[in-house]
């Protein structure tokens, strides 16, 4: 029995070291970073490690630019531990959100239900641009890796359209739709920054995707769909369910994230707002392990490099993409990470 908790123990230890070595590494490419490019490094340093800190503004604009990452981190985290990979979160998040706009401001007159029902609208249009990938996927044996990958990007063309046309605002110098009524806002959590009560439902959503996944039947077919498929299908579960439902799923969870940005933060579809959110959400479960419960930390670390580089480049000489590099490098040894795991896995004897 000892010998069986040290061979769950072992490799989740192993996954967690290799998740801090990464942020170390990030946190020593920022270092680094500063001393080449800066002539004040010290000062650069300390507004990027403390200045999302040192108030209330900062520290709560930090927690909001997490939000949308711990929803797409969860999206993709489901995707991946059923065998699958969404890379549509760009165009989901994109596509929910300016359709919850849309229908937030239709369904004004109907309240609450209206605001519930707004969202859950652009949230099951996000899913269904991801289901659709894992449809092609069931019926013809497609990539949806590259089909929500494409799809995506049309969908990014059609909502930019949409928005600078047919539904631009023009009482509004930004390029964005019309804003959605005050009474559909949410609450607002450390005036004066922009955190919302968003935050709560995103935790919410960490706790329900979690129990799906480790407490419900279905959530451990999928996860047996995810380990080995033709084991899966052997044992009687409906493998092919779990090629659509997933990415169905995960798709909804971006396009749950693309709702609240709006209730909460944004109130109309800006051109462009969400760019970067579902990439960063892929790096957040890429992080986390495709744990639910480690999204949370994962996004925060993404939101905190963010609002770092911001408050560097508005206190010392360094430009914001030092935040983008940052996140390169994360992206590259996450990356490496997975194809190495993967590569192992292939050349394991079965």
């Amino acid at each position: 029995m000892l010998e069986n908790k040290n061979k769950k123990v072992l490799p989740t230890l192993r996954e967690g070291a290799g998740s801090l070595l990464i942020v170390l590494i990030a946190l020593s490419a920022v270092i680094a970073l500063s001393l080449i490019l800066s002539k004040n490094p010290g000062k650069t340093l300390g507004y990027f490690f403390l200045g999302p800190l040192q108030s209330r503004y900062y520290f709560g604009n930090m927690l909001n630019s997490a939000i949308p990452l711990i929803f797409g981190g969860l999206g993709v985290s489901l995707a991946m531990q059923s065998g699958n990979f969404n890379l549509g979160g760009e165009g989901q998040i994109y596509g929910g959100a300016l359709i919850t706009t849309l229908c937030t401001i239709y369904f004004a007159p109907l309240g609450i239900v209206g605001a519930l029902l707004a969202l859950f609208a652009g949230a099951s249009t996000a899913g269904a641009l991801a289901g659709f990938s894992g449809f092609l996927r069931m019926k013809w044996n497609t990539s949806e890796l590259i089909t929500s990958f494409l799809i995506s990007n049309a969908v990014l063309l059609v909502v930019n359209y949409l928005i600078a046309g047919p539904f631009l605002d023009p009482s509004t110098s930004l390029i964005a739709t019309r804003k959605i009524p005050e009474t559909f806002r949410l609450s607002a959590l450390l005036p004066p920054s922009n955190l919302s009560t968003a935050l709560f439902f995103a935790l919410v959503a960490v706790i329900t995707v979690h129990i799906y996944l480790y407490k419900t039947k279905s959530g451990y077919e999928l996860r047996m769909t995810g380990l080995n498929s033709r084991f899966a299908k052997y044992g009687g579960i409906n493998t092919k369910k779990f090629i659509v439902l997933p990415m169905f799923l995960s798709g909804f969870l971006y396009g749950l994230g693309g709702g609240f940005a709006i209730y909460g933060t944004y109130f109309a579809s800006i051109k462009e707002f969400s760019a970067g959110m579902g990439w960063n959400g892929l790096a957040v479960a890429l992080i986390a392990k495709n744990k639910p419960s480690a999204v949370i930390p994962a996004a925060l670390f993404f939101a905190y490099i963010e609002a770092g580089a911001r408050s560097a480049m508005l206190h010392s000489d360094v430009t914001f993409e030092i935040a983008a590099i940052v996140q390169s490098i994360v992206f590259f040894l996450i990356s490496s990470e997975v194809l190495l795991t993967l590569f192992e896995k292939k050349r394991r004897p079965a």
